[in-house]
């Protein structure tokens, strides 16, 4: 079955390793085949990949879209530990994601760094409104 995307005029998304840009008009694409595919919204560059998940995110972004995403796995692991360590609430996410990444289900996988994302923002919402909080919720008095 192919993917059907519909696209705004000018919007622009990647299909494997090139960028397709829609043009003036609205329209609808059917994609067949397993070529890695991510909207411009979806899309993080280092410059915007600015909090940890974000950058967790981003690395499972660049194994998504590369043909070879092993040399980029390290780097992964290391950013979910780091993460995992200033906030230990993020476990659960972080194991979606481990689990998806390991059975090769690298979109499914980046839908889950998109939560992860979500709770980071809550985390450091509540951190702001709860200065004697650490960003995990726990007591720093």
């Amino acid at each position: 079955m192919a993917l059907k995307v519909e696209l705004k005029p000018g919007e622009r998304f990647i299909l494997g390793e090139s960028v397709i840009t829609n043009g003036n008009h609205r329209s609808q694409i059917f994609i067949e085949g397993d070529a890695p595919v991510l909207r411009e919204k979806d899309i993080l560059t280092p410059d915007t990949a600015d909090t940890p998940c974000k950058k967790v995110y981003l690395a499972i972004q660049l194994m998504y879209l590369s043909p070879d995403p092993e040399p980029m796995l390290q780097q992964y692991y290391q950013l979910a530990e780091d993460v995992r360590t200033a906030a230990p609430s993020t476990g659960p996410y972080i194991e979606r994601m481990n689990n998806r990444i390991l059975t090769g289900a690298l979109y499914k996988a980046l839908k889950e760094a998109k939560a992860l994302i979500a709770y980071e923002v809550e985390l450091l919402d509540h951190a702001q409104r709860s200065p004697g909080l650490s960003p995990d919720g726990e007591d720093n008095e």
